[in-house]
């Protein structure tokens, strides 16, 4: 950037989420930033590897994190955990808690230096939480991770929890290094990404994270057709809906491609592996079948922090691709409008409580969907809320139209969009159901598992899936 000039808005500081800015005043926290943080390259995901490793001033927390995968540290629900390993666990916790609580100031003028600090802390309390033996009743998070995680998490307006984002958007990197001369192609690099941080360094675990990274790649060919779809929505003549209908049909052939890497996932990632040894790790507070409360020691410290709300962890259902392509094609008002959990539409640091613990009021219901909203980087979110105001939408223009071949299109993408969800109801069943049902024995009436956010996971998928199949138009005939 030395050969921008001082006052060019790349060169400007990150904007500080507590100080009110101007009127008009771009916003710098990326290079993207001022077109919803969403590169015509890579979609959602950001245009080169995120950063790996934070400067020397916050190597403490890098070391702690570093110290966790490295020493192999086990669930502490696993039936078979030795003496030795509940040991190994409790002096790392020890460790943490002696740490020194880091001030985040000088973090705050980089968002990429940000979504460092999220991943790292997030996972950190992850590790914290489910090595904490089963037998405690409330889990107490340490002020040296509360502090300044929760501080982060005002910055970047999300939840103390990880997030789709942190598993990722942002945990990736090239297994070779593309040729520096070479654009980013996302279709050549599709199986050219490791991941950074894993609990347990298995390959399934890789494999889970890795194929929700290829469909983001694969998506960008998908927001590319909407944008072109919206510009001839523009236009609105007897060839544009000729070309919206052709770009239509490519959509859905893009959908179906995300519908085979989804159903790859099989490929890498064994479902009882998965479901005992993956997958507890990253549940959040209201998936705890113990119902135990995680509770913020330190909050106190700090008078502009605030009593988390958002507590669910990560989930598919925080990808903005799928949302994107729910809200441009008119299903979103279908999909995300059943299924409502006990939280309101916020961030985790917008709802104050006069307690430390994860435990609120019942607040108003909203469908879990838009709930996971709140989970996704906030360029996304704005993303989806400047799709949401198109004063064009696609669905109408087609409902209005008496162009058969335009909505005969339009049903073959929704169909399409369908038939994704299909195969995640698949791969729900065969990921959570069956192996929870193998748990819970043949003989004993087992409860529904819970998925993120503490919804029946089998129920959830289906009841979404048949509504997408619900906003046919041919089924409104």
């Amino acid at each position: 950037m030395d050969h921008l000039p001082p006052n060019h808005f790349l060169n400007l500081p990150r904007p500080d989420v507590f100080v009110p800015t101007l009127a008009g005043t771009p916003d710098t926290s990326t290079l993207a930033a001022h077109d919803f943080d969403v590169d015509t390259r890579t979609g959602f995901m950001p245009p080169e590897p995120p950063l790996t490793r934070l400067p020397s001033a916050w190597e403490p927390w890098e070391a702690a994190l570093e110290d966790a995968i490295q020493s192999k540290l086990q669930l502490a629900e696993r039936p078979d955990l030795s003496d030795e390993e509940r040991a190994k666990s409790e002096r790392w916790r020890d460790r943490v808690r002696e740490l020194p609580i880091l001030p985040i100031t000088d973090l705050k003028s980089s968002e990429v230096r940000l979504r460092r600090a999220h991943h790292v802390l997030a996972w950190i309390m992850h590790f914290y939480v489910h090595t904490t033996p089963t037998s405690v009743h409330n889990i107490h998070i340490p002020p040296p991770v509360t502090v300044p995680l929760l501080q982060v998490c005002a910055q970047l307006q999300l939840p103390p929890v990880l997030t789709y984002s942190d598993d990722v958007l942002y945990n990736w990197a090239f297994k070779t290094l593309p040729a520096s001369n070479v654009l980013f192609a996302p279709k050549q690099e599709l199986h050219n990404l490791r991941c950074l941080t894993l609990f347990t360094g298995t390959h399934d675990e890789e494999e889970f994270y890795l194929s929700s990274a290829r469909i983001e790649l694969r998506g960008v060919e998908a927001l590319s057709l909407m944008r072109a779809i919206m510009d001839e929505a523009f236009v609105g003549d007897a060839i544009a809906v000729r070309r919206i209908t052709t770009y239509l049909r490519a959509l859905a052939d893009v959908i179906r491609d995300l519908r085979q890497l989804l159903a790859d996932v099989r490929l890498g990632c064994d479902p009882q592996v998965f479901y005992d040894e993956i997958r507890p790790w990253f549940k959040g507070a209201d998936s705890d079948t113990k119902g135990r409360k995680w509770i913020f020691d330190g909050i106190d410290l700090d008078p502009t922090l605030e009593e988390p709300t958002e507590l669910s962890g990560p989930s598919a259902g925080q990808s903005s691709l799928i949302h994107a392509l729910d809200i441009f094609l008119g299903v979103d008002r279908y999909s995300h409008s059943h299924f409502p959990v006990g939280r309101s539409q916020t961030s985790a640091s917008s709802a104050a409580s006069s307690s430390s613990s994860s435990a609120p009021g019942p607040p108003p219901k909203v469908p879990f969907l838009t709930r996971m909203q709140s989970y996704m980087p906030r360029h996304h979110r704005a993303f989806l809320r400047h799709l949401q105001a198109n004063p064009r939408p696609l669905r109408r223009l087609v409902e209005q139209s008496d162009d058969a071949a335009l909505r005969e299109g339009y049903d073959v993408a929704v169909t399409a969009l369908k038939e994704f969800r299909d195969e995640h109801v698949r791969i729900v069943a065969l990921y959570i159901l069956i192996p929870s049902r193998k748990a819970a024995g043949a003989d004993k009436v087992a409860g529904a598992p819970k998925g993120t956010g503490g919804t029946d996971a089998f129920q959830f998928v289906k009841g979404v899936r048949d509504q997408t199949a619900g906003a046919l138009l041919s089924r409104r005939e």
